[in-house]
């Protein structure tokens, strides 16, 4: 559970009345799917409790669960309250919206990304594509044409709360040195030493071993390639995929674990939020193995090791069980 849901969960719930609730300005621009709400409406038992800003009554997260209490005839819900400025509920929003429940549609995230690049200009790429869901490029190019959307000062925020310098090049070029002179240091022991993200500190990195320069050249021509790879991995990540393309491996789980979070079957019972809590922690922490293992300490290896080999077995027994051909017990 991320801090943010930490916070949510110590806030009391309260039953609220339906009619004194608005659901407008969400990130959802098409409005509450009916199939997603016939889905909640044959849920048995209560529903999760909604997300309400206090100030506006308007609803953070829950507009399908309302529209699924209203079939069945109630007249309240039980619901918790936001207190913060309206620019932070709706990134509120748009982040519960991607990171649980029926997914957001590419265009709804990309217009949210538009408007948490103006509120939040101090925010980094990578930031704001972590609450939208869309790929870091994808927010670069969306930054590049909002009006107003340009950072202050030299540096933005990132995903870890630092201030980092728009331009890294002095930080490549000190990582670089770190690593020729204490080749025993860790990437996050460089990249913390340096002010850069492990990710760069990854790159610079490979860019020794390889004999590159530390620095990368800023491309100029061929500008639309990448924002058209952007594109691909945005609709990967939304599992559009055509017939023909390769995606990624790594996208794709993440996608199927989106999915899965939006099927109230599993998202609305204990077994089925046990299950998708583990698929989860998997999903989002792929992208960290390297770190993940550059920093286990040496006296732990033995230890983790066996730990990890015994954690594949049990998934490898799971899988089994509950595959195809799987036998049903009586």
């Amino acid at each position: 559970m991320t801090p943010e849901e930490e916070d949510i969960k110590r806030q009391p719930v309260v039953a609220m009345e339906i009619g004194s609730l608005s659901v407008s300005g969400s990130p959802r621009l098409a409005g509450a799917d009916p199939v997603h709400v016939e889905a909640i409406v044959a849920v048995q038992g209560d529903l999760p409790p909604i997300l309400v800003h206090r100030q506006t009554m308007r609803v953070i997260d829950g507009a399908h669960r309302i529209q699924a209490a209203l079939r069945r005839g109630e007249t309240t819900i039980a619901g918790r309250f936001f207190d913060g400025p309206e620019d932070e509920a709706f990134v509120l929003s748009v982040w519960l919206n991607v990171s649980h429940g029926l997914p957001l549609a590419l265009a709804d995230r990309k217009r949210a990304a538009e408007r948490i690049a103006v509120s939040h200009p101090q925010w980094s790429h990578r930031r704001v594509a972590a609450v939208t869901g869309i790929s870091p490029g994808t927010v670069a190019e969306i930054r590049r044409r909002v009006t107003g959307a340009a950072a202050p000062g030299e540096g933005r925020i990132g995903q870890d709360g630092r201030v980092r310098p728009l331009d890294s090049s002095a930080g490549r070029l000190l990582a670089g040195r770190l690593m020729t002179e204490n080749p025993s240091l860790s990437l996050r022991q460089v990249a913390k030493a340096a002010a850069i993200s492990p990710e760069t500190a990854r790159d610079v990195r490979n860019r020794l071993l390889s004999g590159a320069e530390l620095v990368p050249a800023r491309r100029v021509r061929g500008a639309a390639q990448p924002a058209a790879r952007n594109t691909d991995r945005d609709r990967r990540a939304l599992n559009l995929v055509r017939p023909g393309d390769r995606p990624e491996p790594m996208l794709d789980r993440s996608a199927v674990v989106e999915r899965l979070i939006g099927d109230p079957a599993l998202r609305y019972t204990d077994s089925g939020r046990n299950l998708l809590r583990l698929l989860m922690l998997h999903a989002r922490w792929t992208k960290e193995w390297d770190t993940i293992v550059d920093n286990v300490p040496p006296h732990c290896t033995d230890v983790v090791t066996d730990l990890a080999r015994q954690f594949a077995d049990l998934w490898a027994d799971f899988a089994t069980r509950v595959g195809p051909g799987a036998s049903v017990a009586s």
